[in-house]
């Protein structure tokens, strides 16, 4: 048991040390990894059309709680995907918007909105199929 875990520590701390950089070994998984946190997308999403403040992001994807929101916008922001604007004013006034990069994803979460339509369609057709062989 000792062993096992000293191997998981090692395991662990050679990983953090010598991180494979995901980027170099398949552009799906790298992409997943830039967009694939906790609400990534659909944050991503949101701002395709627009600039938006937290409080709107926050009415938007209400599945986030604050705390997970900030993270994911700052792991956004320092993946180069969001700016975050302050404006001096009191009260603060902080928004978020797309950057270049940001908007050059904007084709793969259309395909993503397209694919999840067609796959909620299938979907309710089959509950509804369901439904009825046992009405």
């Amino acid at each position: 048991m000792a062993e096992e875990q000293t191997r998981e520590n090692t395991d662990r701390r050679d990983r953090r040390q010598n991180p494979v950089p995901v980027q170099r070994h398949c552009p799906v998984e790298a992409t997943a990894d830039l967009i694939g946190g906790k609400y990534k997308s659909l944050i991503l999403y949101k701002l395709t059309g627009e600039t938006l403040r937290f409080s709107q992001l926050r009415k938007a994807v209400p599945c986030a709680t604050p705390k997970v929101l900030t993270r994911q916008l700052r792991d956004l922001e320092r993946d180069g995907l969001v700016r975050r604007e302050v404006f001096p004013v009191v009260p603060p006034k902080v928004e978020y918007s797309l950057t270049d990069f940001g908007r050059s994803i904007r084709p793969v979460l259309e395909a993503m909105s397209a694919w999840g339509r067609g796959y909620l369609q299938e979907r309710r057709r089959k509950e509804k199929n369901a439904e009825d062989e046992t009405a």
